[in-house]
């Protein structure tokens, strides 16, 4: 057993400090986070877009049938409730008792309130607790009172914290059993960088976590409540300071990447494969999703024809003026895009290798793209079925009159297609494969060795030992 570690107490039993990170659109399901609690963890089943399954067993493909929006989200709506239901359900019986068992929400999903009274409403007594992130979720108190369930506030700042307490989180103080610190630079999926933070100069955590407890501290609350680390956990060795340390208080740990890994995960064998290939720098942190946030991706050929899009764009204004002396003559109907004479030629250049569409973005540039891309990107943009409450891609709200009230942007992606297809099977290089920065270590950790995949107990008996 690693020096210092030993278990808390989380809804009414002895576990682990050990999490798994709820990694939604089916990347963490019943059998990943029931053997995760079955090992004495807390396992975390993801309720963003989660499978459900037919009377054989197979997983629910999910088809929209709506024609409008509306109707396809109330479609989303339900298969959310469907699948949370169906992977709660199982994974508590995998668990046999031991352990707890979480869901996660992402509270920036479309309906993210309804998903989450929906699950609750039918998984009574199974659910321990609510992880929730991306975005402000001020409710999540108030929806965990009302079922009698802990949340757990996944943030990224003391500020933000502070925030959340003030407003709302102080008249519900009992059940908050934790607050995640999710390392805004090292953890894979959406990541909580503020305008104040520069993506490209990454933080040390120690002082940040820190000033978190500090703040936990200065409200009241008791260091008994767990930060849980999350972002770059891989050896608890590396984090052997930490452990017992007066000035952070108790400290538990999120692992999202590790089990990405192991027999019991869903992602399919190509995934897999792919994640011991990974090395040091191949994760980008970027922000290309259609939420608004940075997130963190295999740099992969998805990720580098987004980059590609957003790097044949220029600016216009709608009348002459400036630079903008010339009219752009090339990917565009119309006569009202003015761009300078330099961008004109490299217009041009595009079009000649063969990027011959010209798309609006909400920020007065044109982007160019060959046409089968053009066509792929509006068929998305079309068939949106609101999986966010806000979507930069289609410009779906998911309230009011279901409008952001900009312009779709075409220099993002249907971020619901994609995480779909590559967790059932798609080709890996073609979607967006969300990971830690740590994954590099599948490929440098001998535990891996020779192939190895390891079931999540033996994960669980590995991490232990401090490696």
């Amino acid at each position: 057993m690693f020096k210092g570690l030993k278990p808390i107490q989380y809804n009414g039993q002895e576990v682990w400090p050990l999490i798994e990170g709820g990694k939604g659109v089916a990347a963490t399901n019943h059998a990943s986070s029931g053997a995760w609690a079955a090992a004495g963890g807390i396992g975390t089943v993801s309720a963003v877009n989660a499978d459900s399954y037919d009377e054989d067993g197979d997983v629910v493909p999910q088809i929209y049938h709506g024609r409008k929006r509306e109707e396809r989200h109330q479609e989303l709506v339900q298969y959310a409730i469907d699948g949370a239901v169906a992977q709660v359900t199982q994974a508590y019986e995998i668990s046999n008792g031991k352990g707890a068992i979480n869901i996660n929400v992402l509270w920036e999903m479309g309906g993210a309130q309804q998903v989450l009274e929906g699950v609750l409403d039918q998984t009574k007594g199974m659910v321990a607790g609510v992880t929730c992130g991306a975005g402000m979720p001020y409710k999540l108190s108030e929806i965990a009172q009302e079922y009698g369930v802990n949340y757990l506030p996944i943030i990224s700042s003391a500020r933000a914290f502070r925030a959340l307490w003030k407003r709302a989180y102080k008249k519900v103080p009992d059940l908050m059993a934790a607050v995640v610190y999710e390392d805004p630079w090292l953890a894979g999926g959406h990541n909580g960088l503020s305008n104040a933070e520069d993506p490209r100069k990454p933080e040390d955590p120690y002082p940040r976590v820190k000033a978190l407890r500090d703040t936990m501290r200065g409200e009241g609350i008791a260091d008994t409540v767990p930060i849980i680390m999350a972002g770059g956990v891989w050896h608890l060795r590396d984090w052997e300071n930490w452990i017992d340390n007066e000035e952070l208080g108790q400290i538990a740990f999120q692992f999202g990447t590790r089990p990405l890994l192991t027999k019991e995960s869903p992602i399919p064998e190509s995934w897999k494969s792919e994640l011991t290939k990974i090395k040091e720098g191949d994760v980008l942190l970027h922000k290309f999703s259609p939420t608004g946030f940075y997130s963190s991706a295999v740099r992969n050929e998805f990720l580098r024809s987004l980059e590609a899009r957003s790097e044949r764009q220029i600016p216009y204004l709608t009348e002459q003026e400036g630079e903008h002396t010339h009219q752009l003559d090339v990917g565009v109907k119309g006569k009202n895009f003015w761009v300078s004479k330099a961008d004109l030629l490299r217009a041009r250049e595009w079009v000649g290798l063969g990027h011959t569409m010209a798309l609006k973005t909400p920020d007065s540039t044109v982007i160019f793209a060959a046409p089968e891309e053009s066509k792929m990107i509006r068929k998305d943009q079309a068939d949106c079925m609101g999986c966010l409450s806000h979507c930069g891609f289609s410009a779906w709200k998911d309230h009011d009159n279901f409008s952001t009230g900009r312009l779709a942007d075409p220099r993002s992606f249907c971020i619901q297609k994609s995480l779909q297809e590559i967790v059932h099977g798609a080709p890996v290089e073609e979607h967006l494969m969300f990971a830690g920065h740590g994954a590099y270590n599948f490929g440098t950790d001998p535990f891996y060795s020779n192939g190895f995949v390891p079931t999540v107990k033996q994960l669980m008996d590995r991490i232990l030992t401090g490696d």
